[in-house]
């Protein structure tokens, strides 16, 4: 079993394009529960750090079950990310309990990180022209129907934050290269904040639409981007919205100007298109689980851009009817 070391404190390192990379540390195992979170490690880690996702292509880990391939995983894993209890409801004993509870980190959003993600906001050029930071108080009203909205890893900013944290894990390793962590970290955080801009710009047509999504998932990026989302099929899907909830966004679909539902590829796509028959509604689908995103170190920027696409196609001349 491998010595987890006190965290050292982060180098505050000038931009550079030296690639760093470390030897020691070439048998190390990092497992994260979802793609997302993937993307976040891998910008972070150095190149020689074994990554693997416990939940596959096509999955959704909100009704997800655990495999013996993922428990061999997690039993090999020196250090196992996932979001938390509110999301990965598989997860919950095992990462919580004695056997992995101690090499688990759960990226949630806690207080220390919704202020670091407030940091973030603050420091970044242009924030004054858009985003208003006093939504991160605010995502704990949009939820599962128990807690926080889990699905963090779609405002920027939060992922920056977490960013900041799997450095925080991965250098407790032995044998880590902090300097190079550091870097990783410095990359990120330029490129993610460079792609933010660029987003916020190429949104500005789209602000007047009226969104409609499958379900929460969409809240935090919507707010981050001062996105106008009218409504949301259902708030728990893994449950069946009632006859009344359905009437009430059947009702705020006919009263919205040009609306549009963005899909997910994880859930019945038949489902919603009998709610919305005979109704002048545009569809547009975005992938809260990155599926089709490369797995690299710029595949977080690549994520972002995604969603910010399938917004895009709600455009009037980019619809699908």
């Amino acid at each position: 079993m491998r010595v987890i070391k006190a965290a050292l404190p982060l180098l505050v390192l000038g931009a550079s394009t030296l690639l760093f990379g470390s030897n020691a540390l070439a048998d190390a195992r990092i497992v994260t529960s979802i793609k997302p979170l993937e993307l976040l490690v891998r910008a972070i880690a150095t190149e020689d750090m074994e990554i693997s996702t416990l939940v596959p292509p096509g999955s959704s880990p909100h009704n997800y079950s655990i495999a013996p391939s993922n428990r061999r995983a997690l039993e090999s894993a020196d250090i196992v990310f996932w979001v938390g209890p509110g999301m990965e409801t598989f997860l919950t004993r095992l990462l919580t309990g004695s056997e992995f509870g101690e090499r688990s980190i759960a990226l949630m959003a806690t207080d220390a990180r919704l202020e670091n993600a407030g940091k973030v906001a603050d420091n970044h050029d242009g924030h004054d022209e858009g985003y208003d930071s006093s939504h991160d108080d605010e995502h704990h009203g949009h939820d599962h129907g128990d807690g926080e909205d889990p699905h963090i890893w779609v405002d920027p900013y939060m992922a920056v934050a977490m960013a900041q944290d799997i450095r925080d894990a991965l250098v407790t390793l032995e044998g880590t290269d902090s300097r190079a962590l550091d870097h990783n970290l410095a990359e990120f955080r330029a490129a993610v904040l460079e792609k933010e801009t660029q987003i916020r710009k190429q949104l500005e047509p789209v602000t007047h639409i009226s969104l409609f999504a499958y379900h929460t998932a969409f809240i935090r990026f919507a707010e981050h981007y001062n996105l106008r989302l009218a409504g949301v099929l259902t708030l728990n899907p893994e449950l069946s919205p009632g006859a009344r909830h359905i009437a009430e966004v059947q009702n705020k679909l006919r009263a919205a100007d040009t609306p549009c539902l963005l899909t997910e590829p994880q859930f019945n796509r038949q489902w919603w298109r009998s709610i919305t028959e005979g109704l002048d509604v545009t569809f547009s689908t975005w992938d809260p689980l990155a599926t089709d995103i490369d797995a690299t170190a710029n595949g977080y920027a690549a994520f972002q851009q995604s969603i910010a696409d399938a917004v895009l196609a709600c455009l009037p001349e980019n619809a699908e009817h």
